[in-house]
């Protein structure tokens, strides 16, 4: 290694939710996040991205960085065959080019999906091992929603995920990764890692680290951080939309040149989560149920949809929130549902007309029939915004389309969007002349994600067990390649 280390970074990010028909598509990535070379650093320097972290790290101990290659598409459908390929031809191209490397930061998802690899971050991070060699230190970072792979571990010498859901700490864990890779360049840190895989898959509904059960399980995990010969210690919540042999949780232990001492640990957590099975069950409030504790409540109130979690997936036209609020009449209420069709006609009308509408539920049959009633146009607007607080998913410049603004009579305000967007920030709101705080109800299409956006506007906060391709409760959902037998679909599983 030259004394001023050359260090590269790669990134392919998507969850894919396998129970979506609909591919997703090279356009897909193309439309959010496709770059090469120092594009990379100008887009996502600044961000709250782990790559902003790299860079930060990076520049502080004035390595010499070298940008190859990130994409990064919303959640969808398993990628397709042409998609992943053409991914993979220009990022392996874009690392041949760039000659040389001391080491490689990279930033996989860790449930990405796609036809030809159903392991599509074992497969890429392996590829990457092969070219670059046995001797080049590979260390990535990982969403928490990762369905770990022997793969992915064998293939990197260490592994970090994000500590938060939401996912607020990604920045600083791109510096942890990058830090780590500087120390083992240096000799003074020998990576060595361990994953333990207890048959588990844990309820959605449950996977926010505020509270519990991860929050006193979170606390162990910190525990063993501390302690003398750990470097890193992480927790795979995972994602139950993939349906692949890897799906579920685990845990990675990353000890100094100490491979018993990480298996020890990482065993250790895995056997405290699998004893704390039963508490990772969700409650799966229903809408009735919902809407009754809402109206007994002061608001503002954040109704989290699971069944159309954007950020899980799904289409975000879910109407069935909707349909039961309208049919409530209860007042004050704010739903945003993606539907460019009905944008269109609303662009048409004008701010201040009047006009009937069928909004939503067009995408599939799953998350309720289109909510026909009629609206007033109270505006239209770009749908670019940027957040600068550290959001779910790090980014800070956002792009919704078109967007329309409309309300019933009865105070129903739907917020019209031309492409699907996820609820991390309330500068979507914001940005459309709308006080979060005015309103009584505001539904927002995710689990835990939207938290750090709605928790601190909203008095309460309801998770609602909405049906959809996002359903809280997994086991409503066919899977044909889990493993068997697995908590908590075979309740009475042993390990």
């Amino acid at each position: 290694m030259a004394n001023k280390p050359r260090i590269g970074i790669l990134a392919l990010l998507q969850e894919s939710n396998t129970f979506i028909s609909q591919p997703t598509t090279f356009e897909h990535f193309a439309s959010h996040l496709l770059l090469e070379g120092e594009a990379i650093r100008e887009k996502l320097a600044a961000s709250h991205h782990e790559i902003g972290g790299f860079f930060e790290t990076l520049d502080e101990a004035d390595a010499e960085v070298v940008p190859i290659f990130a994409a990064r598409a919303l959640p969808f459908g398993r990628v397709q065959t042409e998609a992943i390929e053409q991914l993979l031809r220009r990022m392996f191209a874009a690392l041949e080019k760039a000659g040389p490397l001391d080491g490689l930061l990279l930033a996989p998802h860790g449930a990405t999906v796609s036809v030809p690899y159903p392991d599509a971050d074992g497969h890429w991070l392996s590829e990457v091992r092969r070219r670059v060699g046995g001797d080049t230190p590979l260390i990535g970072t990982l969403d928490p929603h990762a369905n770990l792979s022997a793969k992915m571990v064998e293939a990197c010498d260490a592994l970090i995920s994000y500590r938060t859901n939401p996912h607020i700490d990604q920045r600083a864990r791109g510096r942890e990764a990058a830090a780590l890779l500087l120390r083992t360049l240096a000799g003074e840190a020998r990576p060595t890692m361990a994953a333990s895989f207890p048959p588990m898959a844990i309820d959605i509904e449950q996977q926010c680290t505020n509270e519990e059960p991860c929050l006193s399980y979170y606390r162990l995990v910190d525990e063993v951080r501390r302690r003398p010969g750990v470097l890193s210690c992480s927790v795979m919540l995972g994602f139950p939309y993939a349906d692949v042999a890897e799906m579920g949780s685990a845990v990675v232990v990353v000890a100094d040149g100490d491979a018993d001492l990480a298996r020890q640990e990482a065993d250790r957590l895995g056997a405290a989560m699998w004893q704390r099975r039963g508490e990772f069950i969700g409650k799966h409030i229903h809408i009735d149920e919902a809407l009754d504790q809402a109206a007994a409540l002061g608001g503002p109130i954040c109704l989290l949809d699971m069944g159309d979690n954007v950020g899980g997936g799904s289409p975000g036209d879910g109407t069935l929130l909707a349909h039961a609020i309208a049919e409530r009449k209860m007042p004050r209420a704010l739903v945003c549902l993606y539907d460019p069709e009905s944008v269109a006609a609303a662009e048409t009308a004008g701010v201040g007309a009047s006009l009937e509408l069928s909004v939503g539920g067009k995408s599939d049959q799953l998350h309720g029939p289109p909510l026909f009633a009629r609206f007033e146009v109270l505006g239209l607007y770009e749908g670019k915004f940027q957040e600068s607080e550290a959001r779910h998913g790090g980014m800070t410049h956002f792009d919704q389309g078109r967007t329309a603004v409309v309300r019933t009579e009865h105070g129903l305000t739907v917020m019209l969007t031309s492409r699907r967007m996820t609820p991390f920030s309330l500068q979507q709101l914001i940005s459309c002349e709308l006080d979060p705080g005015a309103f009584h109800l505001l539904v927002a299409k995710g689990v835990n994600a939207p938290l750090a956006a709605y928790a601190p506007v909203c008095k309460h906060i309801l998770r609602v067990d909405t049906p959809g391709v996002t359903t809280a409760d997994m086991t409503r959902l066919e899977y044909a390649h889990r493993r068997e037998p697995m908590f908590p679909f075979e309740i009475r599983a042993t390990w």
